[in-house]
């Protein structure tokens, strides 16, 4: 265990961290399927600015790498102009 005040403090912060991170990459993981299960093109094409948006938050903070993002993010435009 933990002697000294700032490896406790550390302990602390890196548990917090760890859950948001968890929780984002989970929202994000969802809103990649959801979009990826929608049929409607017009559906489709008004989530994806939020979920290109919620991609590239995620690649600032360093959750996913930026090649990550930007191949998640090219293949869902592609996946919305094959819709009808």
């Amino acid at each position: 265990m933990a002697n000294h005040k700032s490896s406790i403090k550390r302990i602390r912060q890196a548990e917090t961290r760890r859950l948001n991170n968890r929780y984002y990459g989970k929202t994000m993981r969802n809103a990649v399927r959801k979009l990826r299960t929608t049929t409607d093109k017009s559906e489709a094409a008004a989530m994806y600015p939020s979920i290109t948006k919620l991609l590239d938050k995620l690649a600032k903070t360093k959750l996913i790498h930026e090649n990550k993002a930007n191949n998640l993010k090219s293949k869902l435009a592609i996946y919305i102009n094959k819709l009808v």
